[in-house]
């Protein structure tokens, strides 16, 4: 099935990551290796501190950690693609795209790009890969009957009040024989404009089975996501909503 192409898409970002593992200890000099790799179609370069919050019991008590993680960012001239690279021993990187994005065609190459790069880590398997795509759909309308625009979407039984406003829905559907898992939710987000309804249909794709994907199979994994994903999309919207998408002509 070759996906749908729209003037009106409602992507807002797309990632794609990959994390491994490794024989070689971490090499600080590592992101400046990659960066030359791709310094052509990522010029600028900046950090980005991440905090994680751990929580540590013991007999005396429950405390909480916070730690700061530092990964590097390649960005391109435009900063709407960049690639980010994790330090110290997280053997992870990432591929991000941001709105407006273009098209599939010209996203995998900047996926490939970033993956070739990072083999200069050497990488002996696949720890988890993940392809993401968020979308936020922005109905001109104050009230929206869901069942027009939406085919995945919260049921409310006849007993129950059918105004609804915030909610949150999500499943996880298994793909290619359980190897993979897609994490399916559909939320109400919140609006500038009244007269806007906005909602976000988050698409996660990953490995639930990463030891049977092998390194030289990896982007060969990557497609088969987006196929799944595409598809998985498409089944949750009705033909109203690609109205106001817009099909684009071939």
């Amino acid at each position: 099935m070759k996906g749908k192409k729209y003037k009106n898409a409602p992507i807002t970002e797309v990632i794609c990551e990959f994390q491994f593992e490794t024989e070689s200890p971490w090499d600080l000099a590592v992101p400046g290796l990659i960066y030359e790799r791709i310094r052509d179609d990522f010029p600028k370069r900046r950090q980005r501190a991440i905090y994680e919050v751990s929580v540590q019991t013991s007999r005396q008590g429950t405390q909480q950690q916070l730690k700061s993680i530092n990964r590097a960012q390649f960005l391109r001239e435009d900063e709407k693609a960049l690639i980010e690279v994790g330090q110290v021993d997280e053997n992870l990187i990432s591929i991000h795209h941001f709105k407006p994005y273009p098209s599939w065609e010209k996203y995998r190459p900047l996926i490939k790009i970033g993956f070739n790069a990072y083999k200069i880590v050497n990488p002996t398997k696949v720890r988890r890969i993940g392809l993401r795509y968020i979308n936020r759909i922005q109905l001109p309308f104050q009230k929206v009957t869901l069942r027009d625009y939406f085919n995945f979407r919260p049921y409310i039984g006849k007993s129950l009040p059918q105004d609804i406003g915030l909610f949150i829905v999500g499943i996880i559907i298994p793909f290619e024989n359980f190897r993979d898992h897609l994490k399916l939710q559909f939320t109400t987000t919140s609006s500038e404009s009244s007269e806007i309804t906005p909602f976000i249909i988050d698409l996660d794709y990953f490995t639930a089975q990463p030891e049977k994907v092998l390194i030289s199979d990896t982007l060969n994994w990557v497609e088969t996501a987006h196929n799944n994903i595409e598809k998985t999309f498409e089944g949750c919207i009705t033909d109203k909503l690609r109205q106001i998408f817009e099909e684009a002509k071939k």
